[in-house]
């Protein structure tokens, strides 16, 4: 220890987040070389033995910075544990709020409500592409166009399709046909009487396989997990979606244990970018990002740890949100992460992501306390131009551009044009301490991954545990108490950094991710893969969301010169939902006429109403 360079953290008062600082970025300095096939089995096998262990983890926190930044460092704030935040005033769009006593039927058709209907966003001979929404099959089925009996024959035909060894797209971990069918036999009965629940009656979602979801096992993305921990029933945000009529049509493959970024999973294979079936998804939300992608579902639930919902919706050019820590209820989700993971939404539009993010939220239930007064929710009116004060954008400039140029473009020109139709500002501001938030964020992930399993640990046959996901499990328990305490401590501070550009700016602006999706590589395929460099690329700018509790949300803006999607990313203030999916739409209304069609897509209601006119 005696050699390790030791960091002393100013006060917060003392710190400058003005664009005129002098505080230097520090990017990720990541020290590992990508491993899969032989080389990480050869890795976990060191890494797993007695004599090597102690050295090699010493070795790997002192590469990567974690001494300097986190495990021998001088800061005096206290840890803060959980970030629950008091609801503060802030300036919002026109919006509809929703009473605690409405059931999740009742919210959907709040979040209908402020849907302009007379003239859609997507109602124009220059949009080369959309993807079907919500109200669109709820139209269809009001009009007896078409039924959910119908859709869901469909949706079975193109699952079957992708699971095609010339496409093997692994969506899906598990997906029932006779319990789909059930269902939509259930809600077609419920249309022929002239009674569905709401909107999302006989919308097919799907649902991450880190939530339990009745019938199907909860796996993690594991062979093991539903062993040691049964599904006996339905997670809060599942019970609630059902409450609205939707058919649950199984659970999405996810990165095993949610431990990677990649969505790779050596059990139930690598979900493919329907962009482009060579590429990842992104992870570890892999399966719920590409369903919704191809046309599969127009809505899906995912859960974000470290950008494991926005990462994939970036990368398959859907929109995620994520909202703030504690606004949807964790009840039902597998605890690897407990104050760090959030359900989140992945869709194929910002109406899409609102109505289902509004059927899931609301007050925690009574058996989930929390030592805090939830806001109401609410919504915005989705119109164009709204009464939205003018909004300050804070941009962070050497963090925005620390990404390839593709990317740092396309955002670029997003913002540009927010300023020019809107009239929004961006102002430059400087984030301190960014790779130290990194770091503590992922000794505070890995450090709970490893406290909710260690008692199935000692008992694991480990031949059923992915090669990549072993050594991030021995990663992450080779942090100390000083190392966890030092990083709740570095979220104190950073949740103050974070304050102060808040009383700047409305939201923070930024790309989604730092790369688009790379190569999915054969010698991955059956051990995972270790590849940390484009991990923290990918993770870049996703942190805040997860360490600090803040809402954030992901919108499609373009693509890079091979025709991969790229995302910008709006980062708010706690409880501040309404303003993140009102300047999400504004910038999908400026982006949408470009919008592509992915590769891989099945086109559901097209192909149904052509069968039907034929």
């Amino acid at each position: 220890m005696g050699f390790v360079k030791r960091v002393v953290y100013k006060p917060v008062e003392e710190l400058d987040v003005s664009s005129t600082s002098d505080e230097v970025y520090i990017s990720a300095n990541v020290k590992a070389p990508r491993m899969a096939g032989l080389l990480v089995k050869l890795f976990v096998w060191f890494l797993e033995l007695r004599i090597l262990k102690p050295i090699l983890l010493y070795m790997l926190k002192r590469e990567n910075q974690v001494h300097k930044f986190v495990s021998f460092v001088d800061l005096e704030e206290p840890p803060l544990y959980v970030p629950l935040h008091p609801y503060k005033e802030h300036r919002e769009p026109e919006t509809k709020y929703l009473g605690s006593d409405l059931s999740p039927s009742e919210q959907v058709q709040k979040a209908t409500e402020c849907i302009d209907s007379t003239e859609s966003i997507w109602e124009s001979e220059k949009i080369c592409f959309r993807h079907w929404t919500i109200m669109d099959y709820s139209r269809a089925y009001l009009s007896r166009e078409i039924t959910p009996n119908m859709v869901a024959d469909k949706f079975i035909a193109s699952v079957r399709q992708s699971s095609d060894p010339a496409l093997h797209m692994s969506f899906f971990i598990s997906c029932s046909e006779e319990e789909i069918l059930r269902q939509a036999n259930e809600s077609t009965l419920r249309y022929e009487r002239g009674d569905p629940l709401s909107a999302l009656d006989g919308v097919p979602i799907a649902v991450k396989d880190e939530i339990d979801c009745t019938p199907y096992p909860t796996t993690g993305g594991t062979k093991w997990l539903d062993k040691v921990r049964p599904c006996t029933d339905d997670a809060d945000c599942v019970k609630s979606l059902k409450l609205c009529g939707a058919i649950l049509v199984g659970k999405t493959n996810m990165h095993e244990l949610g431990a990677g970024t990649s969505g790779i999973n050596p059990h139930y294979g690598a979900t493919r970018n329907p962009y482009d079936v060579n590429k990842i998804t992104g992870g570890s939300s892999s399966g719920s990002a590409a369903v919704v992608s191809a046309g599969l579902c127009p809505a899906a639930l995912g859960v974000d740890g470290g950008g494991s919902v926005r990462i994939p919706a970036s990368l398959c050019g859907v929109v995620g949100l994520k909202p703030t820590f504690s606004r949807v209820s964790h009840s039902g989700v597998l605890p690897l992460n407990w104050t760090i993971g959030m359900v989140g939404v992945l869709a194929g539009t910002v109406e899409d992501a609102m109505i289902v993010y509004s059927a899931i939220s609301g007050q925690l239930p009574s058996h989930q306390p929390v030592a805090q007064t939830h806001p109401k929710v609410h919504l915005p009116f989705l119109n164009l131009p709204n009464c939205m004060p003018k909004l300050k954008l804070a941009k962070y400039d050497k963090w925005f551009s620390d990404c390839t140029c593709d990317i740092k473009l396309c955002c670029l020109n997003a913002l540009d044009q927010l300023q020019k139709i809107y009239g929004w500002e961006t102002i430059d501001v400087n984030l301190p301490e960014l790779e130290s938030m990194r770091l503590a964020h992922y000794i505070t992930i890995g450090s709970e991954c490893n406290a909710s399993l260690a008692r199935h640990l000692e008992k694991l046959n480990l031949d059923e545990v992915g090669w990549d996901a072993r050594a991030a499990l021995s990663l992450y328990g080779a942090f100390d108490s000083k190392e966890y305490l030092n990083a709740q401590r570095i979220r104190n501070r950073q949740l103050q950094i974070h304050q102060n550009i808040f009383d700047q700016a409305d939201v923070i602006v930024t790309p989604t991710t730092g790369v688009t999706a790379y190569t999915i590589q054969d010698n991955a395929l059956k051990t995972g893969e270790l590849d940390y460099i484009n991990g923290a690329a990918l993770v870049r700018y996703m942190i805040a969301g997860n360490f600090l509790g803040l809402p954030a949300v992901t919108v499609p803006v373009g693509y890079d010169k091979d025709g991969l999607p790229i995302g910008l990313q709006i980062i708010g203030k706690p409880w501040s939902e309404a303003s993140l999916i009102y300047i999400a739409y504004a910038v999908q209304a400026l982006c949408k006429v470009d919008y592509k069609k992915p590769e891989v897509y099945y086109d559901l209601l097209s192909d149904l109403k052509r069968a039907k006119t034929a």
